[in-house]
């Protein structure tokens, strides 16, 4: 984790390098104010942060009896439409 100051972004040669290497954490006045990012590893942790969502409803839905199982569901496909 790298942490620098609001006024360091007006090198932005040295902050791509920084960011290269992971998040870089900006400060005002000894605050966090800001994250910057590489955007590749955005993308990943946004897309893994996705896929987590998607598992976490299917239990929520599971748990909540909102599923069926696989036989039931062809049974109930083939019955609609006739296969």
């Amino acid at each position: 984790m790298q942490i620098v100051p609001m006024r360091d972004l007006k090198n932005t040669v040295e902050i791509e390098k920084k960011c290269a290497e992971g998040p870089v954490f900006v400060t005002k006045n000894g605050y966090g104010r800001l994250v910057v990012m590489d955007l590749d590893y955005f993308e990943k942790r946004f897309s893994q942060a996705e896929e987590a969502e998607f598992l976490n409803r299917g239990i929520r839905e599971y748990q909540e009896g909102k599923t069926v199982d696989g036989k039931s569901a062809m049974k109930a496909i083939r019955e609609k439409y006739g296969i």
